[in-house]
């Protein structure tokens, strides 16, 4: 066994074990559908201190309540377990078998769905067979991407429900259209999901790349923690600007009316090709779960 001490030395590089990983997930899994970020409980906060309409107040209130509940007896946010998402960050001197990882993903979504027990929410698209585990064809997803951050393993966990996650739109707008058909079509595109994606929501929007990139941009918005920004100043502008034109719709919470419909509009940007325009949406609920472990030389964080 290598000590602690050997760990911390810069040159020895992080390899964090499969059983760790298995683990992690498990835990993971659990904590995400049992316990909402503090960024999403104070979005509420927000929402229902600027709430004008006394049913959306009453509907906040109520949803504040579940969330408590929730924490106090220890059980699930939601009954939809959703379709397990974990997003892999590799850091610098990180060694990874990357099969012995996906592998290790997998056990520890199953053993969640079995030891907890977890109702699994995932089955076949053709037969629609339920294994029990949560797991199935090419699930969990897991995306993997990189920092620079030296000898730093992040795992996070969401799980998407399908209320939501229907609420998914592509459109490969014309560019000469521009800024203003990306508007058009966000907006437009939350007043057809209305109370069906159980606001107050994060409406995730993706603009540039490829269709399935730009796809891949909007889940990364929308299940991004509430108080961040966009990284392009004009993905940020966007941003606010939308943000401020869905809550004027009077969706309200669960599509009952008020000032409540989203607790905000993410966008995320990447190049495009000069001949197209895509742009994506992927709402998250208001149970926007999530949660995360990080490996370090000196030892697993959990947080959200």
């Amino acid at each position: 066994m290598t000590d602690t001490a050997t760990l911390s030395r810069p040159n020895v590089p992080l390899a964090p074990e499969p059983e760790a990983i298995e683990e992690a997930a498990k835990l993971l899994y659990i904590r995400a559908l049992k316990i909402l970020p503090d960024d999403v409980k104070e979005g509420f906060a927000r929402l229902d201190a600027g709430e004008t309409d006394a049913t959306a107040k009453t509907i906040l209130a109520t949803m504040i309540e579940n969330i408590g509940v929730a924490e106090r007896t220890e059980n699930l946010l939601c009954q939809d377990t959703g379709i397990p998402i974990f997003n892999v960050l590799i850091g610098r001197n990180v060694l990874v078998d990357g099969w012995a990882l996906k592998q290790a993903i997998i056990r520890g979504t199953a053993r969640a769905t079995r030891e907890h027990p977890l109702r699994s929410s995932v089955v076949h698209p053709i037969t629609r067979r339920n294994e029990h585990t949560s797991c199935g064809e090419r699930v969990p997803v897991i995306n993997i991407d990189f920092t620079d951050r030296d000898r730093e393993l992040r795992l996070e966990m969401i799980p998407k429900g399908s209320g939501s996650e229907n609420g998914s739109f592509l459109q490969m707008l014309i560019p000469a259209d521009g800024v203003a058909a990306v508007k058009r079509f966000v907006v437009d595109r939350v007043l057809q999901a209305g109370g069906k994606v159980c606001p107050p929501t994060i409406v995730g929007v993706g603009v540039g790349g490829t269709s399935d990139l730009c796809m891949h941009l909007a889940k990364i918005a929308a299940t991004r923690p509430l108080g961040t920004r966009c990284a392009d100043p004009e993905g940020a502008r966007l941003e606010a600007e939308l943000s401020e034109a869905v809550n004027a719709l009077g969706i309200g919470p669960q599509g009952l009316g008020g000032d409540s419909t989203a607790f905000a509009v993410h966008v995320e940007t990447a190049a495009t090709h000069i001949t197209m325009n895509p742009v994506a949406v992927n709402i998250q609920c208001h149970s926007a779960r999530r949660a995360s472990a990080t490996f370090t030389p000196d030892g697993i964080r959990i947080g959200f």
